[in-house]
């Protein structure tokens, strides 16, 4: 659960709803970040209204900042929510991916090592 959350609105008036699905929503990401970078991560939501003459478009831009990286996603749409939906849905992608580079695979380099030392202790 990323639990630090900036939300701020350009050109668009925040309401309680909105807040708080994207505090759901953004914050459950949490879950595909590795352990240590959970209590350190930070998350900057940004809600832009574009004002059109066929109607009103909302750009949402999230930034979510882990250690060594900054990973971002934007999208725009007709509806608030939908965006944060889509934004949601690229972050998770991103952050798995993150995740994968960060950590250490248990089968990929440990098995020739430890199989290398236990040769080397009986040679001697």
């Amino acid at each position: 659960m990323i639990k630090d959350i900036t939300i701020t609105g350009v050109k668009y008036e925040l309401t309680d709803t909105t807040k708080k699905y994207v505090e759901r929503k953004i914050g459950a990401l949490g879950k595909y970040l590795p352990r240590h970078a959970r209590k350190s991560a930070t998350a900057d939501v940004k809600i832009k209204q574009i004002d059109n003459p066929g109607g009103n478009k909302y750009e949402v831009e999230v930034i979510i900042n882990v250690p060594d990286k900054k990973i971002t996603a934007k999208d725009s749409t007709m509806n608030v929510l939908a965006a944060v939906d889509i934004v949601e849905a690229k972050l998770n992608g991103q952050l798995r991916k993150y995740k994968d580079d960060v950590l250490v695979h248990v089968g990929s380099s440990r098995g020739v090592l430890a199989r290398f030392k236990r040769g080397f202790q009986r040679e001697q």
